[in-house]
């Protein structure tokens, strides 16, 4: 079961801007994905060339999604997820690791970059047994995203929240806690956040992401791991807590050098 993203007639395409680098676009391309222009891998490789690390952070960001939601799909029964803040389709989506573990399971993914919604009929397959959605709402307006979903998941349940690399696009760290926090207060007890972002660790690190900020369209704000940490107040946290993504529930077949994105997963009581 899906529902359209888009009014009728709408075409989000009209408004993508393909003269500025867009961090949704960039992502894409470190990914291996398609969906980007030249604008975009050129901002992408500048940026690789200042932080030669970016492109395998990016994977394992990725990598983080899918344990992370393997383990609330799986291990504690979550059926329900709010994906905020998707980005562009490329593999190994929230969605289709959710459904291969509990093929019942119920995402809500939430964007509105143009570029996203242009695709987000490749975002809105599903398994039978479940569904998956897509609503256009802006991340800083938590009750427009908790308004917009209510007649596509039950907020009575337990639901994952997803905020899985976006909170740096809120530069303020009190109102990206705010965010936060009004989310979570619309999901019920038992419900997850699962949350990483970026941190500045190196000198490299955010020497790029200030040349990316100068040039591209949207700023990426980078944030102490204390500060990140800061995110899961008042939450239950998942063992190991709040640390490098590569650290959370690895793969012990494979270790892997921290790549300075820092994430957890922590319960509401």
């Amino acid at each position: 079961m899906t529902v359209s993203p888009t009014s009728a007639g709408y075409d989000p395409r009209k408004k993508v801007d393909a003269s500025v680098p867009h961090s949704a676009r960039i992502w894409n391309y470190w990914l291996g994905g398609k969906d980007n222009f030249p604008v975009d891998r050129a901002a992408g490789d500048r940026f690789r060339e200042i932080f030669p690390g970016i492109v395998e952070g990016a994977r394992e960001c990725r990598a983080f999604l899918v344990r992370a939601v393997t383990y609330l799909a799986g291990e504690v029964g979550v059926r329900q997820f709010l994906d905020v803040g998707t980005g562009l389709p490329t593999s190994q989506n929230t969605h289709e690791v959710a459904q291969r573990v509990a093929p019942e399971s119920h995402i809500v993914y939430v964007d509105n970059d143009p570029l996203v919604l242009a695709h987000a009929r490749a975002l809105l397959t599903s398994s039978r047994e479940g569904a998956t959605y897509y609503i256009d709402a802006d991340l800083h307006n938590p009750a427009q995203i908790l308004g917009g979903v209510t007649r596509m998941l039950d907020l009575a349940q337990p639901t994952a929240l997803m905020l899985m690399g976006v909170l740096g696009h809120v530069a303020d760290d009190d109102e990206a806690r705010s965010v936060v926090r009004q989310l979570l207060d619309g999901l019920p007890s038992g419900s997850y956040l699962a949350l990483y972002d970026a941190a500045p660790m190196s000198d490299a690190v955010v020497e790029a992401q200030q040349e990316y900020n100068e040039n591209g369209a949207v700023p990426y704000h980078l944030r102490s791991p204390e500060t990140i940490a800061s995110f899961f107040d008042g939450l239950e946290l998942v063992d190991p807590g709040v640390v490098d993504v590569t650290r959370w529930r690895p793969d012990p077949s494979r270790r892997r050098a921290p790549v300075q994105q820092i994430g957890g997963i922590g319960r509401k009581p």
